[in-house]
């Protein structure tokens, strides 16, 4: 009985790849609980997480097994020839439950190939999946020669690792806290259920999004607070200055009512990226000079995912700081089913400025031209609304710049620990 109650590990070992090695490790948690025995008693439970299977399947190319794949109770083997950039092979691993207690995924880790000529790719199984007793589930890995390499490679094998670590399931299935991407050497947590934080972009792949009334998205920047808007694809990090700048006209020289044309250039434009530009004097060097979506926006609209496609369809010329655009405002509410696209933010304004970190309580310029009027540009009013204004009028200023992907950052994020460049 003891026996049983102890800490087991398990080792579920995969070769692959041109003396490619593939090893999934899978363990699980102690099994603990109290028993109190009369007389006689017998315990009925049984802990047993297993390989049942292993099927593979060319995906593309010239690709092959060097030898069948083959699996025991605690060990899975492959190995795989690979002949051509592009050329790939599919695995799928089934991990079955065939004790009596229901089982969960605490973690799962996935080591580095260390070579960039072969890449894989892991998916099915998921921290926080529930592997309840008598049922299975599969671990797909994918291997590939990366297309993208264009010579013979002088290293022609890779190793990664596979750990899953099972334990004994309370039959409340608690998701671990998903971690986000690593920026500055910090890999930063997201939220998840509508609290403030850090969250995947839905409708840009690779994008992230801090939202909510007051997430902790502090950074100091030139001395001054500034907030971390967004998390880019290639790793760079947009952030906007904590406080507005003064008021000043988004145009006044492109026609009687100005014009809404960025790269005209506004006078917004050529403010923020002369006299402003020059008043940075501490970590300057850590712009990278970006392009902006300044494609036109539709007054009103419900459809927030084309929306973006007609922002992202025009992109400005490069420059190093320029302002944020209606969806981004948008997205930075957490409140989704209520403030999710400009027409609702505008029919729920007071609820919106509430779940919202971008709502400043002033009106404020934003770089999105309307569409119906080629002199009228969309601003942050100081109700919370989503509005357009003449490009001659006075707004305050939010300015919006880009850091390079290469900076490190401490902190941690929190107003009184905001991240700070090292």
């Amino acid at each position: 009985m003891n026996k049983r109650l102890n800490r087991t590990q398990r080792n579920y070992m995969i070769m692959g790849l041109c003396a490619v090695l593939l090893i999934m490790a899978v363990g699980y948690a102690a099994f603990q609980s109290q028993l109190k025995i009369t007389g006689t008693s017998n315990i009925a439970s049984n802990f047993l997480v297993k390989i049942t299977g292993i099927e593979s399947n060319v995906q593309s190319g010239s690709a092959s097994n060097a030898i069948e794949p083959s699996y025991t109770d605690t060990t899975a083997t492959f190995k795989t020839n690979l002949v051509s950039p592009g050329d790939s092979m599919k695995y799928d691993i089934t991990v079955a439950n065939e004790g009596n207690i229901d089982a969960v995924l605490n973690s799962i880790k996935v080591s580095n190939s260390n070579n960039e000529a072969i890449t894989f790719e892991t998916s099915g199984i998921e921290e926080g999946d529930e592997l309840k007793a008598s049922e299975s589930d599969i671990l797909t890995v994918i291997v590939t020669y990366n297309p993208s390499i264009t010579s013979q490679p002088e290293n022609t094998t890779a190793t990664i690792t596979v750990t899953l670590d099972y334990g004994q399931s309370n039959g409340t299935v608690t998701p671990p806290t998903p971690e986000g991407p690593t920026v500055g050497g910090i890999t930063l947590p997201l939220a998840s259920d509508g609290a403030d934080g850090l969250y995947q972009d839905e409708y840009e792949s690779g994008r992230y999004f801090y939202k909510g009334a007051n997430p902790n998205n502090y950074i100091t920047f030139n001395n001054e607070t500034w907030r971390i808007l967004s998390v880019e694809a290639d790793g760079r990090i947009k952030i906007v200055r904590n406080e507005l700048l003064s008021a000043r006209a988004w145009d006044t020289t492109g026609g009687t009512y100005g014009s809404n044309e960025w790269d005209r250039p506004a006078d917004i434009k050529t403010y923020l990226n002369g006299e402003y530009l020059e008043s940075i004097t501490t970590n300057q060097d850590k712009i990278v000079p970006s392009t902006w979506s300044i494609g036109e926006v539709t007054y009103d609209n419900n459809d927030l995912a084309g929306q973006i496609t007609k922002e992202n369809g025009t992109q400005s010329q490069t420059s190093s700081v320029g302002l944020i655009t209606v969806s981004e405002y948008l997205r930075a509410n957490t409140n989704k089913e209520q403030c999710g696209s400009f027409s609702l933010n505008n029919d729920n304004k007071d609820i919106c400025k509430t779940t919202n970190w971008l709502f400043k309580g002033s009106f404020y310029w934003i770089i999105s031209p309307y569409a119906g009027s080629s002199s009228s540009v969309f601003r942050v009013s100081s109700d919370g609304t989503l509005s357009s204004d003449g490009a001659f009028s006075t707004g305050a200023v939010l300015p919006a710049i880009t850091l390079s992907s290469d900076i490190s950052l401490s902190g941690s994020g929190e107003v009184e620990d905001p991240f700070v460049i090292n």
